[in-house]
C-alpha cells in the first residue's frame, strides 16, 4: 500500500508541476516586472528572486513553491542545499551552469531543465555569461518543516 500511496504522490507531483510549469510561464511572460529592484533589496548582489506561488499540498503534508531567478552575467552563488525539497529548474533565457552533487557540470540553455534531489549538494549554480543575463523557474516540492537552504 506504501508502495502504491508514493507512486500516486509522486505523479500528483509530476502533474502539478506541468500545470505549473504552464501557469509560471504565463505569469512570467505576462508580468514584466515581477522582477522589480524592490523585490530584490534583501538578496546578494546580482540575483534578484520573486515568488510566483507557493501553495501548501496538505494531503502531501508539503507545499509547491513556484520561484523566478534572474543573475547577472558572472553571478553565482555558494555550494548549498535544499533538505527536504525536490527542486526542479527550467531555464527561460540565457545559459544557467549547474552542477548537482558529483555529477558533470552542465550549461544549460533556455527550454533545458535539472534536478536536485532533496539534501543534494548544489555544488555549482551560476551564470558563465561575460554579457547576458539567466532567467530560470525554480518548481519546489518542498516540505515546509525543513530550511529552505543551507550553506555549505
Amino acid at each position: 500500500m506504501s508502495k502504491l500511496r508514493n507512486l500516486l504522490s509522486h505523479t500528483t507531483v509530476a502533474g502539478i508541476a506541468t500545470v505549473m510549469a504552464a501557469l509560471a510561464t504565463y505569469t512570467v511572460m505576462s508580468a514584466p516586472n515581477l522582477l522589480a529592484p524592490a523585490t530584490a533589496q534583501s538578496q546578494a548582489a546580482g540575483t534578484r528572486t520573486a515568488d510566483v506561488l507557493i501553495q501548501p499540498l496538505s494531503d502531501l503534508a508539503r507545499e509547491m513553491r513556484v520561484r523566478v531567478t534572474e543573475r547577472d552575467p558572472g553571478n553565482g552563488s555558494t555550494p548549498h542545499r535544499h533538505p527536504g525539497h525536490h527542486t526542479f529548474g527550467y531555464v527561460l533565457e540565457g545559459t544557467y551552469e549547474v552542477r548537482v552533487d558529483d555529477g558533470p557540470v552542465r550549461q544549460l540553455k533556455a527550454g533545458e531543465a535539472f534536478y536536485e534531489p532533496p539534501g543534494s549538494l548544489h555544488a555549482v549554480s551560476r551564470n558563465p555569461s561575460p554579457d547576458k543575463k539567466v532567467r530560470y523557474l525554480i518548481f519546489q516540492v518542498a516540505d515546509p518543516t525543513k530550511p529552505a537552504t543551507i550553506q555549505e
